[in-house]
């Protein structure tokens, strides 16, 4: 079996993060062998992720890197990056210099290395010039939004690995029994002020629609709790604890909803992929939700409203509940997309499994 070496480190109280890994784990979960790195999750994180039991999981940097160097003494090896956010600084390049020695001695040995689904925070030329070499170094390439593309460059463009997750089409389709307009904000960012208050607790009204604040990252506790109560609404909270359960909690309203507003791109993704349409409106001038989305061809679902009136950001409410079915049409693509970025890395394993027979 192919040995494959994985970091699947993230923020362990992100549901997000969990749903935009565990994809990339499951393309590769056939004739090889996950070495998965990941650090002090609590073990609901690493459940989540859907390893296999004879997949092996590492809480030890040092570990897994013995382990790597080993493995690439007796037989051809993989190295994928982690997909998700690269910040451009000194702390976010710890795995992108730490693994380079590891990386160059499995291609010196006839194995390869990848990097699927990731995508820059910040665009910092000192901290660019850092990452080339781990760039040089991969042999196939794909970024999750066009900026980190054109910004970095080697590769090409997919969409993000959680538009994979959710349901399938045909069931997510009717708007039958959706009741609920879900509101997710971030904790670390400006409260939405009263414009976006009047505007969703107005629009809700007029669509018969319930409101649920809902807890996807755990910092977001609060505001879920003040926003349910400052609109009227419920509130899905976590404790941090039992990831899977929480997910499918989240899950479960948000096959029930019609709309999902927030300004958390995989608050926005998971509720899509779900049926829901997405209204990506933001405290602050982040393009992170735009860019995203833009990847698989739907423009303007994140937008600046700090400024907006209620009347602008109840509008941009009614088009987005108006375009959703050609946004699921859209979804659909994006899954078309990702399946042949799936084969593409099946095909990428097996020329490595080749060179080992």
């Amino acid at each position: 079996m192919t040995p494959i070496f994985l970091p699947l480190i993230g923020q362990y109280q992100n549901i997000g993060d969990i749903i935009l890994r565990r994809p990339l784990a499951k393309w590769l979960q056939g004739d090889s062998r996950l070495h998965v790195f990941t650090g002090d999750a609590p073990a609901g994180y690493t459940e989540a992720l859907q390893l296999r039991p004879d997949d092996h999981v590492y809480t030890s940097f040092l570990s897994w890197y013995r382990a790597g160097m080993e493995a690439s003494r007796r037989q051809k090896s993989i190295y994928l990056f982690k997909p998700g956010e690269i910040q451009l600084s000194l702390k976010g390049m710890k795995e992108h210099l730490g693994v380079l020695p590891m990386a160059k001695r499995f291609k010196a040995r006839g194995g390869s290395v990848a990097r699927l689904g990731s995508g820059v925070r910040n665009f910092s030329s000192f901290y660019r010039r850092l990452i080339t070499p781990s760039l040089k170094v991969s042999d196939l390439t794909y970024w999750r939004d066009q900026g980190s593309f054109q910004y970095l460059g080697h590769g090409g463009v997919m969409p993000d690995l959680a538009f994979a997750e959710g349901g399938e089409l045909s069931r997510i389709s009717s708007m039958e029994n959706r009741r609920y307009l879900i509101v997710s904000m971030r904790g670390d960012r400006p409260a939405p002020n009263d414009a976006w208050r009047k505007a969703v607790r107005e629009f809700a009204q007029k669509h018969h629609l319930e409101i649920m604040a809902v807890t996807q990252v755990l910092m977001d506790s609060a505001r879920s709790r003040e926003l349910a109560g400052s609109l009227g609404g419920q509130v899905l909270d976590w404790d941090g604890h039992d990831h899977m359960q929480q997910e499918q909690r989240l899950r479960d309203v948000y096959r029930r909803a019609a709309l999902v507003v927030s300004d958390r791109l995989h608050v926005l993704i998971a509720a899509y992929t779900e049926g829901a349409a997405p209204a990506g409106l933001t405290t602050d001038n982040s393009s992170k939700v735009d860019r995203h989305f833009e990847a698989i061809g739907l423009k303007g679902v994140g937008q600046s409203a700090a400024t907006w009136s209620a009347e602008r950001i109840g509008q941009f409410l009614e088009d987005t509940l108006r375009q959703r079915e050609s946004y699921l049409n859209t979804l659909g693509q994006a899954r078309a997309s990702l399946d042949g970025i799936r084969k593409e890395l099946v095909s990428f394993v097996e020329a490595v499994r080749r060179r080992e027979a």
